[in-house]
């Protein structure tokens, strides 16, 4: 398959469901990277904060990289790939309630050789879209994958 491939390179993969975001997610994401925060996980400090009650943490943004199975339905370009890096930009808080949309689409196929061979890189850029339309944030995902011999 060409990198370049018309058929891969902006496709857009919408997500199922919205994904309900509560204080208790953005707790254990906090307890499971040791940020102890009070904006994003005491609902009192919170609510005297500048953004008047919970929100998640920056890289909360990461946690939705499943959310609509994009990384199932890309092309194999080799036997095994890894995360080869992730970027955000923020535009909005996301805050405990809201129920976020994830539309992701492919932005980007290319190679690089480097010490131990060729590698292809995939990245796919995430849309992250509150229950009020807003654009809480985009991240891309930077696979890469090692081609079949």
């Amino acid at each position: 398959m060409q990198h370049n491939d018309p058929k891969v390179i902006g496709r857009t993969f919408e997500a199922g469901p919205p994904f309900l975001v509560t204080a208790e997610r953005i707790a254990s994401f906090c307890a499971a990277v040791g940020d102890h925060n009070p904006l994003y996980v005491d609902a009192e400090a919170a609510k005297a904060g500048p953004y008047g009650g919970i929100i998640a943490p920056p890289a909360f943004v990461a946690s939705f990289h499943y959310a609509d199975k994009v990384f199932d339905q890309l092309p194999r370009f080799g036997s095994r790939g890894l995360m080869g890096g992730i970027d955000f930009e923020l535009e909005a808080p996301i805050r405990a309630g809201d129920s976020i949309r994830v539309s992701s689409e492919v932005k980007e196929i290319y190679e690089k050789t480097g010490r131990s061979g060729t590698m292809i890189f995939v990245v796919v850029r995430s849309t992250l879209i509150n229950q009020k339309g807003e654009v809480v944030a985009r991240v891309d995902h930077r696979m890469m994958n090692r081609p079949r011999p």
